[in-house]
């Protein structure tokens, strides 16, 4: 049962924007902490940015001033607005709660930034 899909990914230049939408089951948004996280060739999957359901949000520090994340109750929708990219933000981002729930983890989506 796919409970989280994830999309807005794509091929930007460095310096570019990209925006990032989750959609999640009014359950699983209504009740929990949501996060971003994403996972780079030959690294480990990292948590970039998490929202709480009052709105409180932390970011990893490469993500400050230049990720926003948000949330939109009406459409059960996390989003993740992404500005002055750069190469090292290549990744494969996946939303999830926080703490994750491994049966959760879906297919994400491909963010590229070319230099």
């Amino acid at each position: 049962q796919v409970q989280l899909v994830e999309s807005g990914g794509g091929l930007v230049q460095a310096g570019g924007s990209l925006r990032l939408s989750c959609a999640a089951s009014r359950i699983i948004f209504s009740r929990n902490t949501m996060g971003w996280y994403r996972q780079a060739p030959g690294k480990q999957r990292e948590l970039v940015a998490s929202i709480t359901t009052d709105g409180y949000t932390r970011y990893v520090d490469s993500a400050k001033g230049r990720f926003t994340i948000s949330r939109d109750s009406v459409k059960n929708t996390v989003y993740l607005q992404m500005t002055s990219l750069k190469p090292e933000d290549t990744a494969v981002y996946y939303c999830n709660k926080y703490p994750t729930d491994t049966d959760y983890w879906g297919q994400g989506t491909q963010v590229t930034v070319s230099s």
